[in-house]
């Protein structure tokens, strides 16, 4: 019996040892959430990280007195947001992450960063859609969970075909094939998509929603969204945040809309 219970002392005092190293490789450096699978805005290509959303946390992260070999990305998918933020798992996110009444109930922001419409991707040779109350009898690609169809079915075209995916490449792989004819999400979203086809897909580029990009951050953290505020002026202001978009979006014919960005980040404060 009493060596049963030397070993499970040993057994946990390993894994609090193994817990405190975990930790330890972290101190002083700052845990930053994106996505992974997000060509063009968030997405991990060969060990590396690319995308508008990355190269904003990289300028923030080093306003905020952090090198890059002292960033930790983290992969943030929509659903488990909240609690990693709540969980402390990450320090900020920025993963296509808009500013809503009912996430603030969990999570603070800082931003916004970006001003995204929602807006149809196409194939580059048609010229029947230009809006979405041109989807009529045409066949229509979102992602499952996501309302973004929907809204194009009840206000604009009731008579479009909706076909859920499980992401936005099936979506564009949907397109590219003829299955249906046009996808819909957030427009920069879109574009990443349109860079990733080689020429193949367009954005319709008429937004017809507004969707805020926010940082982020754990609720409460007034002073850290000052910072973060602060860092995305900064990068607006020299000209950074301009060059981001154009080299996320190269070869799209993508630009964002210029009724709201880029925007003033007061957001948190």
């Amino acid at each position: 019996m009493w060596r049963r219970a030397i070993a499970v002392v040993c057994a946990v005092a390993c894994v609090f040892a193994v817990s405190a190293c975990g930790s330890s490789d972290e101190e002083g450096k700052i845990r930053i959430g994106i996505k992974f699978d997000q060509p063009g805005l968030g997405f991990k290509k060969s060990g590396t990280y690319v995308g508008f959303d990355v190269d904003v946390a990289r300028y923030v992260a080093q306003e905020l007195g952090y090198s890059e070999d002292q960033i930790i990305w983290k992969e943030a998918p929509s659903k488990q947001r909240e609690a990693m933020l709540q969980n402390g798992d990450v320090d900020m996110i920025l993963a296509t992450y808009s500013i809503t009444d009912s996430r603030k109930n969990a999570v603070s922001f800082a931003g916004p960063y970006f001003v995204a419409g929602q807006d149809l991707l196409v194939r580059r040779d048609d010229t029947s859609i230009k809006g979405p109350e041109d989807l009529n009898g045409k066949r229509l690609c979102s992602v499952t969970g996501s309302t973004s169809a929907t809204t194009v079915k009840e206000k604009f075209a009731n008579e479009v075909q909706l076909m859920e995916q499980p992401g936005y490449a099936e979506c564009a792989t949907a397109l590219f094939s003829g299955i249906v004819d046009a996808v819909t999400t957030d427009d920069i979203i879109l574009a990443g998509l349109a860079s990733a086809s080689r020429g193949k897909l367009k954005v319709v580029g008429k937004p017809f929603t507004q969707e805020y990009y926010g940082v982020g951050i754990k609720k409460g953290n007034k002073a850290f969204a000052k910072k973060i505020n602060a860092a995305i002026a900064k990068m607006i202001k020299d000209g950074s945040w301009e060059r981001a978009v154009k080299d996320n979006t190269r070869g799209t014919g993508y630009t964002p809309n210029a009724k709201y960005n880029p925007p003033k980040p007061t957001e948190g404060e």
